[in-house]
């Protein structure tokens, strides 16, 4: 509920800004073109800098009272923040108006920032490794089921209320509705037993692990895991946020694990689909559907292929394809879609239709899919997985933060860059996409079916190995090198290293150069 939330906030503003009463009663009509494009910026970016500092205070709170606590905290504030929005402008002037207007995307933005920083983690802290992926990625799920509603909900707006103030009222009414079912669904789910076990609450981790996996505390999983919890955080217990800040550059390589979360977050905003999500009626505007109705009816239409798609995706393909191939294969497809767009839109400028105007708009919603296959769903899986357990707090607090920044930089650039370079912006974006799919292909480990604890070992040594090995037709860049299998790694630790609580990093800088094989 607290992604659906995420979700309608992100999919809402961008067919309320196209509506003809609210850009009347605000005075947009009577703006040049490019003091709309400026105007209409900054009303959508505005939400982001609330997210931004909202993901950011995250890190200062959830590891002092939880993830639950702060979440519900968050909930009533993005309700507080819609309240406002609803009600912006009653009985004030229009420069008071948008003044409010302003302050309450600021507000209902911080509370959307603190909920998208804090959901990731306490999903992938509470589920089993088997299904973990899978419940991660329902996080995007419930994101696009978010969008598309607030796309139906302003086409609906658009047809069947009249022509005035509640025209655009109430689209931000009703995203009062997901903020309210979201506290009241959350209040009976259990606190993270990964942190309940950082402040030696034993017993109630247990009982977390259990509630998840609806079996008992006696449970041989259930001691398992919180055993395997509790090694991996010997001696980390109750770390300062500060304090983890700090630890993330301990070693290369927990630097490196603390670093991907925000490398795949600003590579998701970077695929440009909060160009589109925000501004679609103007972008299929731009390719021949005009008029109001029929430029929100083709917003709507697109979000139902994104729910289709990622919910697909989720199901079948997270934990059967695997993050790495889902993060190239779909990086690839959206930079071929937004290439075709920005080269269609370069040779053909006018809005009239011509028959390449159907394969553009057909591209556009291709573009959906395959975001919905990689780079939707896939960050956020491989963000709350990568993060050590110990500064994972830290790490996703500034993950969430540089996702919201780039959110900000994204929305406030796209509509001066779609007024001034027109269909550059496309491929600007097709461009990035192309690079991000290259990392993940020479870069990125599988994290498929390992444990939170043993995803280190996938960093520790050989990683552009191991990177190719997952990679498809990879193993041909590498002749007959491997990487050290994962189990070897693991035996190492607890055979060669003693009975020690050091980290992993630290044994292994007491024997570089020695032979894995040596160690064990």
């Amino acid at each position: 509920m607290g992604s659906i939330f995420y979700g309608w906030d992100i999919g809402l503003i961008g067919g309320i800004l196209s509506l003809p009463s609210f850009q009347q009663y605000f005075g947009v009509d009577k703006m040049s073109a490019s003091a709309q494009a400026n105007l209409n910026g900054n009303i959508v970016s505005i939400l982001q800098a609330g997210c931004f500092f909202g993901a950011l205070s995250t890190g200062l709170i959830s590891g002092r009272y939880g993830r639950k606590n702060p979440l519900l905290i968050s909930g009533l504030i993005y309700i507080i923040g819609s309240v406002i929005q609803t009600v912006s402008g009653m009985g004030s002037s229009q420069a008071a108006a948008l003044r409010v207007l302003y302050f309450s995307r600021f507000l209902g933005g911080f509370g959307v920032g603190m909920a998208t920083a804090l959901i990731p983690s306490y999903v992938s802290e509470c589920t089993p490794k088997a299904i973990r992926g899978r419940c991660t990625g329902l996080i995007q799920v419930a994101n696009n089921i978010g969008m598309m509603l607030s796309f139906w909900v302003n086409y609906g707006s658009s047809l069947n209320v009249p022509f005035g103030q509640m025209q655009w009222r109430m689209p931000f009414a009703v995203q009062i509705v997901p903020g309210i079912l979201f506290m009241l669904f959350l209040f009976p789910q259990p606190e993270s037993p990964r942190w309940l076990a950082e402040q030696k609450r034993y017993g109630e981790a247990a009982k977390s692990l259990a509630y998840v996996a609806r079996t008992s505390i006696d449970d041989e999983a259930v001691v398992s895991t919180l055993d395997e919890i509790k090694a991996d955080l010997s001696g980390k217990q109750e770390t300062p946020i500060l304090k983890q800040f700090r630890m993330m550059g301990e070693s290369r390589i927990m630097a490196l694990r603390s670093f991907i979360p925000s490398l795949v977050m600003l590579f998701q905003q970077w695929t440009g689909t909060n160009a589109i999500n925000y501004f679609s009626p103007q972008i299929f505007a731009g390719l021949g559907i005009t008029g109001t109705d029929s430029g929100l009816f083709a917003t709507g239409v697109y979000g139902i292929v994104k729910v289709v798609a990622v919910t697909t995706t989720v199901i079948f393909a997270v934990e059967g394809v695997g993050r790495k191939k889902c993060l190239f294969i779909g990086g690839l497809g959206q930079g071929f879609m937004m290439l075709w767009i920005g080269g269609y839109s370069a040779i053909h400028p006018q809005s009239t239709i011509v028959p390449a105007s159907y394969v553009s708009i057909v591209a556009v919603y291709l573009y959906a899919v395959f975001y919905c296959i990689g780079w939707g769903p896939v960050p956020w899986i491989v963000a709350g997985e990568v993060a050590p357990n110990h500064v994972r707090t830290a790490a996703m607090s500034l993950a969430i933060s540089v996702n919201w920044l780039f959110s900000f930089t994204i929305t406030r650039i796209t509509p001066v860059m779609l007024e001034n370079i027109t269909y550059g912006t496309f491929l600007l974006f097709g461009f990035c996409c192309i690079v991000m799919s290259a990392w993940a292909y020479f870069l990125l480990p599988e994290t498929k079916g390992y444990a939170l604890e043993d995803i280190r070992f996938l960093f520790e040594r050989d990683l552009v190995v191991r990177s190719l090995e997952d990679a498809p037709a990879g193993r041909i860049f590498l002749g007959g090198r491997r990487a050290t299998p994962v189990e070897d790694l693991r035996k190492a630790v607890h055979d060669g290293a003693g009975a020690t609580s050091r980290s992993f990093d630290e044994k292994f800088e007491k024997v570089e150069g020695v032979r894995i094989e040596d160690l064990s």
